[in-house]
């Protein structure tokens, strides 16, 4: 009771040293309950979007670097043989063909390199994770039908940097064919066959218009001139050459391969189609056109690098704080720009609870065997959640010190109250009581404190959650927008209330009120009584 009425010594609603203390405890609780809630929230969205898409356990092979949004994967044909048999494993509710990897995207002018992901479209829960993220507030137009077409979803922020709308076309230029041209380059640089290889070809001239002679009906050549001209012709065919001459060095080696060996006589005989065949595949490489080979390369460069002509369908929202593909296309879309041809990089598997994914994958293992590679999606976003995780220790560790600054405050309001009541401490202890009932006095004084605070806080601080809608539009009408949806990815901020971690906080701010009293307890319970009384 004489806490109580040190906390409202002249009877009003609050003392200011009570009140100023009390605010200060509020205000910090109430910082970290808003800030620890959204963070939680913006966890549990950015989590949910990433299930939405992305594959829950991912099957490669163990051969190929790992694969991460717009990362090049490997390849693997007959696919759907592997995904039927991951989907007998309990927990597995779809198995679907992955791809992801860069395009560059043209539109108007401007040009950039963007990573896109293949969707299956026949299975509803990928399209519906696309449609959860849809920006329909922005884009109201906005849909997932992607179907089979050259249609793609892309995000707010290419749609951003580009102007797109829904209904704009776009091109889609494969990173595939960049290598292949430049090879393509390359060779038409370079004289042919005949000329780059003026040694190793004389050789095969010789061995296939001298050595080759006619036995009968039969044409014979020694082992080891032809040996020789086999392995001149095989180092040719290992070179950059041009594709049209690279075939035909490889035509002669298959028809010195289709000769005999005659072991007792150390020589490879030769039919009469063979020979005919072998003299037509040299004579062709023989005559070969520099300009007219490069014309041909040239004209296939051509049918190479058009771009696809893509009509965007939808745009969703993007949030800086986690990496989304830029676009979504159709499966067989993603197919053409990838380079492959049926085959897929990897199989993604969705499951009835992804937050089984880690026990599901262990299963996976052993099912599957040590040919394929499984990956969680916890592997593939583990350090975008390190990351997550290492901020809230760092908000808690930062925001804790408002509270820590409101103890502090508390301490030296307590050392103002001690002060003056210097004569009512002479008094009880001039009436017999002891120390600590003396301490008991203030530290229930700073122990009420620490729990108004904390309930004031944790009270006040759901209020605001609950009507961040209204706040964040208020401080947008005062053009203050600190929390731009272009960077989180939401119109309002997300919030999650964990009662367990708001009573923790609470707790954390009564054990250090209740710390803060005891020192000024401490003092005037180890105060004179006389010279109290005199107030000296």
């Amino acid at each position: 009771m004489l806490a109580k009425r040190y906390l409202n010594p002249r009877r009003a609603v609050l003392s200011s040293f009570t009140l100023i203390s009390l605010i200060g405890v509020m205000l910090g609780v109430l910082v970290l309950v808003v800030v620890m809630a959204i963070y939680a929230g913006l966890e549990r969205d950015v989590k949910g979007r990433l299930l939405g898409f992305t594959p829950h356990i991912l099957v490669r092979s163990p051969l190929v670097p790992a694969i991460d949004l717009g990362e090049e994967g490997g390849e693997i044909a007959g696919w759907q043989l592997l995904a039927r048999k991951a989907a007998e494993v309990k927990g597995v509710s779809a198995a679907t063909a992955f791809i992801s990897d860069h395009v560059i995207l043209d539109v108007g002018s401007w040009q950039r390199p963007v990573a896109f992901r293949g969707i299956d479209t026949s299975d509803a829960a990928q399209v519906e994770g696309i449609e959860k993220m849809l920006d329909l507030e922005e884009y109201p137009e906005s849909n997932a039908d992607l179907g089979l077409d050259d249609r793609a979803v892309v995000s707010s922020i290419v749609a951003g940097q580009f102007q797109l709308q829904v209904g704009d076309t776009m091109r889609l230029y494969s990173t595939r064919n960049f290598e292949s041209v430049m090879q393509a380059y390359r060779v038409t640089e370079q004289p042919v066959v005949r000329q780059a290889f003026p040694e190793a070809w004389a050789l095969v001239t010789k061995v296939l218009k001298q050595d080759l002679k006619q036995a009968g009906d039969v044409f014979e050549v020694s082992e080891d001139n032809l040996g020789k001209a086999y392995d001149a012709l095989k180092d040719i065919h290992s070179k950059q050459i041009r594709e049209p001459e690279k075939a035909g060095v490889y035509s002669i080696l298959q028809a010195m391969e289709a000769g005999s060996f005659m072991e007792d006589k150390n020589i490879f005989r030769f039919s009469s189609e063979n020979q005919t065949k072998l003299i037509e595949a040299y004579d062709a490489l023989s005559k070969t056109d520099a300009a007219e080979l490069d014309g041909e390369i040239l004209k296939g460069i051509k049918s190479l690098v058009l771009p696809k002509e893509v009509r965007v369908v939808g745009i969703y929202a993007a949030s800086q704080m986690a990496v989304t593909p830029d676009l979504f296309v159709p499966l067989p879309l993603a197919q053409d720009l990838a380079g492959l041809s049926g085959e897929v990089q990897g199989i993604a598997l969705r499951l009835e609870d992804p937050y089984q994914a880690e026990q599901i994958a262990v299963k996976l293992r052993q099912h599957l065997g040590s040919g394929e590679y499984v990956e969680t999606w916890g592997d593939q976003y583990q350090a975008f959640f390190n990351l997550i995780n290492q901020q809230r220790v760092m908000m808690y560790f930062a925001l804790s010190f408002i509270v820590l600054i409101s103890a502090f405050s508390m301490m030296a309001v307590m050392f103002t109250v001690t002060i003056q009541k210097r004569r009512e401490i002479g008094v009880m202890k001039a009436l017999g009581a002891a120390p600590g009932q003396i301490v008991r006095v203030f530290l229930y004084q700073g122990m009420l404190l620490g729990v108004l605070g904390a309930i004031l806080g944790i009270g006040l601080g759901r209020l605001v959650i609950y009507f961040r809608g209204s706040l964040q539009e208020g401080m947008r009408a005062l053009g203050f927008d600190p929390f731009s949806a272009s960077l989180t990815g939401f119109g309002v901020l997300p919030a999650h209330n964990n009662p367990l971690e708001q009573v923790v906080i609470g707790f954390m701010a009564f054990l250090l009120c209740s710390l803060a009293a005891i020192v000024p307890a401490f003092f005037a319970a180890q105060s004179d009584a006389a010279k109290s009384l005199r107030n000296l």
